[in-house]
């Protein structure tokens, strides 16, 4: 069981939407095991936006605050239950602890998408899972009921044995599938590709996140990619069911969203600070992922925050 103070991977300067670049995880799997489960504990949960190849489960314990998961941004409350698809940004931010003075806390599995179709390709009986790891590159959140039935299984699965921890997985994974309210949280999601073009997208990507709020251009995209500039924009859209002016956009949105959250800052400014030289395109953007403006976001989820 680790309890570790701060996510793996990430700078301890890192604090703050947007004041570090979302990154690429890389999540080790211990040796003599085929998934891992991490056990997060921390006075509170900074935004720290990252993606990684691995499917990731997440149940939140004792914390409140909002969920970033691509373009979608939602409050969420001690209990939520989340499943992420490979190379899907996401990043949970806390506001308070649902029990003051106690740390927030967070149940993290990782497993690779050859485990999981390990399951579905040999074995029948595992094949309902195959719509779940496709819908989960979209990400999905969990009714309820099926988050209360998870947590007891989930819990009990920090101290059991390895064998133990891949029986109690399956388990919890076929009650995931069975869960007919779950509910899919952004537009869009990553589709396989072969190892040697996700390897390429994965280095595209990296450049993306770490400098999506100033100038991209498609050239040095492809050059990273070594490609064309249209072989690299269908490669793109095939792996990611969206064109690069799209997944950049939803970059600078997502950071805007956390901006508007963490503060009273301007419009205008967070509109720089996110990638936008003109306020009214970003204005335009925000509204057409976002369905409202900045400022109504900013009162939603301020309110909601307030409420609580």
């Amino acid at each position: 069981m680790c309890h570790d103070q701060r996510t793996p991977g990430v700078p301890a300067a890192a604090s703050g939407p947007c004041a570090m670049r979302p990154w690429f995880e890389k999540v080790t799997i211990p040796a003599g095991q085929s998934w891992t489960l991490f056990d997060r504990r921390l006075p509170a949960f900074p935004f720290n936006w990252h993606y990684h190849p691995e499917f990731e489960l997440t149940l939140t314990l004792n914390s409140i605050g909002e969920r970033f998961v691509g373009d979608h941004v939602a409050h969420y409350d001690d209990g939520d239950l989340v499943l992420v698809g490979p190379n899907l940004p996401h990043a949970w931010q806390s506001r308070a602890a649902a029990v003051p003075g106690a740390p927030h806390r967070a149940l993290v599995a990782w497993f690779s998408e050859d485990w999981a179709r390990g399951l579905t390709a040999p074995y029948p009986e595992f094949a309902g899972l195959d719509a779940l790891l496709v819908e989960a590159a979209r990400g999905l959140s969990f009714s309820p009921a099926v988050s209360a039935a998870v947590r007891p299984r989930l819990l009990a699965l920090v101290d059991a044995s390895a064998a133990a921890r891949w029986l109690g997985l399956v388990e919890i994974l076929l009650l995931l599938a069975a869960d007919r309210e779950r509910q899919p949280l952004a537009l869009h999601g990553f589709a396989a590709g072969d190892a040697r073009e996700r390897a390429r997208l994965e280095r595209v990507l990296a450049h993306l996140h770490a400098h999506y709020a100033g100038p991209v251009r498609l050239a040095t995209l492809a050059g990273l990619a070594a490609m064309s500039e249209s072989q690299l924009q269908r490669s793109f859209k095939r792996c990611t069911r969206m064109t690069v002016s799209d997944y950049l956009a939803q970059l600078r949105i997502g950071c805007a969203c956390a901006l508007l959250l963490e503060s009273e800052r301007p419009v205008a400014v967070i509109a720089a600070q996110a990638g936008y030289t003109q306020p009214g395109y970003f204005a335009r953007q925000f509204r057409a992922l976002k369905g409202m403006t900045p400022l109504e976001f900013r009162r939603r989820f301020s309110a909601t925050t307030d409420h609580r």
